[in-house]
């Protein structure tokens, strides 16, 4: 190995070794855990994914919001077809029905139906207990206030600098 190499594998290492690789790491890592133990107890317990949850808190947020399948879309950070497939699942499975916008005939609304709201209460209450475990129990209560704090700001930055 020439030098040259040896440099740049050191260099390497020295960067994906750094407490900033690491420490970001970390939050993908439980960030990304979370999530998939929400969507793991959301299937077994109310028959909907995570992502279906996520439209179900949209929906249910405001009593009689008209939300468009286009708000959904940006709301979840999903593709129209994206969500035009979410929706469709959603649909078949009872849980929400689409209705001709009163404003614009070319928008479609999304609302939930009685057993979307069924649904979303029992997910909501899944989703807390599992929130509440791996979340929240973990860490001390000024440290969580702490860190759901710096959350905000983190996510307020990322808002700000958005272009």
């Amino acid at each position: 190995m020439n030098d040259t190499t040896r440099q740049d594998d050191e260099a390497a290492a020295r960067a994906a070794n750094s407490p900033l690789v690491h420490d970001f790491g970390l939050l993908i890592k439980a960030a990304t855990r979370l999530e998939q133990r929400i969507d793991t107890a959301l299937r077994h317990e109310c028959g909907i994914g995570h992502t279906m949850f996520e439209v179900l808190i949209r929906l249910c947020r405001q009593p009689d919001e008209e939300v468009s399948q286009r708000v959904l879309a940006t709301d979840l950070t999903l593709t129209s077809s994206g969500i035009t497939r979410l929706v469709d699942r959603m649909e078949e499975a009872g849980l929400v029905r689409r209705v001709p916008s009163p404003e614009d005939r070319r928008s479609v609304l999304v609302e939930p139906t009685a057993q979307g709201r069924a649904v979303f209460l029992r997910a909501a209450a899944v989703h807390a207990d599992v929130v509440e475990r791996y979340f929240v129990a973990p860490v001390a209560g000024d440290d969580y206030a702490r860190l759901t704090g710096s959350l905000r700001e983190i996510h307020q930055a990322l808002r700000e600098g958005a272009d």
